[in-house]
């Protein structure tokens, strides 16, 4: 662990079970473990899926402040998932969870198993909608931009902001 607090931004998805209570449970699981404190989330949007037929999903994301290294902070959310059920067989297919490391303060990282800035948030709305609501004026990494400017460009007719 890092003794230094650290501004992270991570997207959550669901399309299996209970969507919303699945999304609300894994916060709240963020927000026990230690060197994890959730400064803010965004609202649920409803998004079409990508890849094979299957349902829609809810989407979100959180800020969190962290004393975690980006891999000990991946590790986490990868054993939060194992937690909820997530079992990867399908490229792109459905799952109880989905937690994705977006951003790392302004850190640029490539390993084999850890790219931040989370190499295609550019081009999901389902990403940047939740985050732009949360975090517009985060200026990611790689291009300089705003989070706000970037989701300018993109389509966002298939992200729905959840009712109630």
């Amino acid at each position: 662990m890092t003794q230094e607090v650290v501004r992270t931004a991570i997207a959550l998805g669901s399309n299996m079970g209970d969507t919303q209570s699945t999304l609300e449970t894994a916060l709240t699981v963020l927000a026990q473990t230690p060197g994890i404190v959730i400064a803010t989330k965004s609202s649920w949007y409803k998004t079409k899926a990508i890849g094979p037929p299957q349902p829609d999903y809810l989407n979100g994301c959180a800020i969190l402040q962290v004393t975690m290294t980006p891999q000990q902070l991946l590790t986490t959310l990868l054993a939060i998932e194992q937690q909820f059920g997530r079992v990867r067989t399908e490229y792109w297919g459905p799952r109880t969870l989905d937690l994705d490391l977006l951003l790392y303060n302004d850190l640029i990282l490539d390993e084999p198993n850890l790219q931040i800035p989370h190499p295609r948030m550019y081009e999901r709305a389902f990403v940047l909608v939740p985050l732009a609501e949360i975090a517009p004026n985060w200026r990611e990494p790689v291009h300089g931009r705003l989070i706000q400017n970037l989701l300018q460009e993109l389509d966002t007719s298939d992200v729905h902001l959840m009712e109630g």
